[in-house]
């Protein structure tokens, strides 16, 4: 059975806070998305991603945020259905390996809320993209979460049949949490 892969991603994302430029905590940080297919929830992650942040609480509009998701960690913890989402009318990792999000705002809402606007490129489609998340303080950790839709044929992800939305939806909801050292 033929998986879409939810360009999650893709990837990826809002900007994470940090004073300095950090990188985040893998072990603490994850990348899920859920899709629908035939109408059924299909839930996978990205298990290989990086970012480069700088971002003061006191200044989020000066938020500098880069995020690179490695499509070929793609996980739907079923070999077949990652094998044909790496392929070329899906992700197309041989010739796109990387999604990438290079955020160019940051501002608050309050109430430890934020909203990130950005560019996402995925497969060498880019588009923008406004992400909300929440920041929170836990011990050593600034805790990043957030969700965001994402419609995978403005990124040509699931082309020729699977560009039918009967089949496999277009949406594609992005959650990810990052942990970045205060």
């Amino acid at each position: 059975m033929n998986w879409l892969p939810p360009a999650a991603l893709a990837a990826l994302l809002v900007a994470f806070p940090a004073q300095a430029q950090q990188k985040i905590v893998p072990a603490q940080s994850s990348i899920k998305f859920v899709t629908k297919q035939m109408g059924v929830a299909v839930e996978g992650q990205f298990r290989r991603f990086d970012a480069s942040v700088a971002f003061d609480p006191a200044k989020p509009e000066a938020t500098k945020a880069e995020f690179e998701v490695d499509l070929a960690s793609i996980d739907f913890g079923h070999a077949e259905a990652e094998t044909e989402a790496k392929r070329k009318g899906w992700l197309d990792v041989a010739s796109f390996p990387k999604a990438r999000f290079v955020a160019a705002e940051v501002k608050p809402l309050g109430g430890g809320k934020y909203h990130a606007r950005g560019t996402l490129s995925i497969k060498g489609s880019s588009r923008e993209l406004t992400a909300p998340f929440t920041l929170a303080e836990s011990g050593a950790l600034r805790i990043v979460e957030g969700q965001f839709p994402l419609k995978r044929l403005q990124y040509r992800i699931g082309e020729g049949a699977w560009s039918d939305t009967d089949t496999v939806a277009d949406e594609v909801v992005v959650k990810f949490r990052f942990a970045l050292p205060r």
